[in-house]
C-alpha cells in the first residue's frame, strides 16, 4: 500500500467498522439481524414454492410478487454474511473490488426491487381501472419482459458509479469505512480528490430510478383510489381497496426507509451516525423480513396454501 503525503495511493483492502460507537455490543446486534435474515429467507423462499407449484397462481400479480422475494432474498444474502463476519468474528477488512462488487449487486438489487414495485402498481391499476384489458395486456410475455427491463434498466445506472470511483479516486485519505457494507457514498467521501461528480451521478442515479418509479408509483394510486371510490357499491370499493393494501405497505415501508437513508447520507443532516447505519442495515433487512408476511396475511390465496402445507392432516 503505497502513502503518499498522508493519503493512501489505491488501497488495495478497506476496513468496514460496522456500526460506529458501537463496536462493544456489535455482536448483540448481529443476533436479531441474523434472525431477521433467516426468517426472511424462510418465508420468500416459501413464497416462491407456494407460487411456483400452485398453478392458480400464476397471474400477474404473484409472479410479480415471486419476483419480488426472489430480489429480497439477493439483496438480503449480498451484505448479512459479510456483515456477521463484523460483528461475530471481527473479520472488517475486504479487497477493495470485491467491496465495489458488493456496492453494485446491493444497488442494482434496491432498483430492481423498486422497478418491481412500480410492476405490481402498474398491474393494480390495470386490473381496477381497466379491468377488461387487464388479460390481454398482463400476458406472461409482457411479465417476463417487464422483469428483464427492469433488470437491465437497473445494472447500467449502477455501473457507473464503480467506474467514477475506480477510474477518478485514486487517492484515500483513510482505508475505514464507517460502515456495515459498502455503500456509495460511504466509499467516495473517503477520497481527498474533488468527489463533486461522483455525489452528482449518484444523485441522478437515484432520482432517475427511484425517483420515476415513486411518482409512477403515486399516480397510480391516486387514480386507484378515484376509480375505487366512485364505484357505486360499499362491497365492491372494499374488494378493490383490499387488493392494494399489501402494496401499499410495502411501498411505504421500502421508500420511506431509502429516502430517510439516501438524504442523511447525501445531505448530511445532524445525525449519529450509528442511527444512520443501523436504519441504513434495518431497509436492507426489514423489506426482505416482512414482504412474505405482509402478502401471506392480506392474500387469501397464500394464506390457502401455507394452511394446506402445515396444516394438512394425513387422510388415514
Amino acid at each position: 500500500m503505497l502513502k503518499l503525503s498522508g493519503t493512501i495511493f489505491m488501497p488495495p483492502l478497506l476496513t468496514l467498522i460496522g456500526i460506529p460507537g458501537l463496536e462493544s455490543v456489535q455482536f448483540w446486534i448481529g443476533i436479531p439481524f441474523c434472525v431477521m435474515y433467516i426468517i426472511g429467507i424462510f418465508g420468500n423462499s416459501l413464497l416462491l414454492v407456494i407460487i411456483k407449484s400452485e398453478h392458480s397462481l400464476h397471474e400477474p400479480m404473484y409472479l410479480f410478487l415471486a419476483m419480488l422475494g426472489a430480489t429480497d432474498i439477493a439483496l438480503s444474502t449480498s451484505i448479512l454474511p459479510k456483515m456477521l463476519g463484523i460483528y461475530w468474528f471481527h473479520l472488517p477488512e475486504i479487497h477493495f473490488e470485491t467491496c465495489l462488487l458488493q456496492m453494485w449487486l446491493v444497488h442494482t438489487f434496491q432498483c430492481i426491487e423498486s422497478g418491481i414495485l412500480w410492476a405490481m402498481a402498474l398491474d393494480r391499476y390495470v386490473a381496477i381501472c381497466h379491468p377488461l384489458r387487464h388479460s390481454i395486456i398482463f400476458t406472461h410475455q409482457f411479465i417476463t419482459q417487464i422483469g428483464v427491463g427492469v433488470t437491465l434498466r437497473a445494472a447500467p445506472f449502477i455501473a457507473p458509479c464503480l467506474i467514477l470511483i475506480k477510474c477518478r479516486l485514486k487517492f484515500y485519505r483513510t482505508t475505514v469505512v464507517s460502515h456495515s457494507y459498502c455503500e456509495h457514498m460511504a466509499i467516495v467521501n473517503l477520497a481527498v480528490e474533488d468527489v463533486h461528480i461522483n455525489k452528482i451521478y449518484g444523485l441522478f442515479a437515484a432520482f432517475s430510478i427511484l425517483g420515476f418509479d415513486i411518482i409512477f408509483i403515486t399516480l397510480s394510486y391516486i387514480w386507484i383510489f378515484i376509480t375505487v371510490f366512485s364505484l357505486p357499491q360499499k362491497e365492491a370499493r372494499l374488494r378493490a381497496f383490499n387488493t392494494c393494501i399489501a402494496h401499499i405497505c410495502v411501498f411505504l415501508e421500502f421508500y420511506l426507509l431509502a429516502f430517510f437513508s439516501f438524504f442523511t447520507h447525501m445531505c448530511g443532516f445532524h445525525i449519529p451516525s450509528c442511527i444512520h447505519i443501523l436504519l441504513s442495515n434495518l431497509y436492507l433487512l426489514v423489506p426482505p423480513l416482512f414482504n412474505p408476511i405482509v402478502y401471506g396475511i392480506k392474500t387469501k390465496q397464500i394464506r390457502d396454501q401455507v394452511s394446506k402445507i402445515f396444516y394438512s392432516k394425513d387422510p388415514s
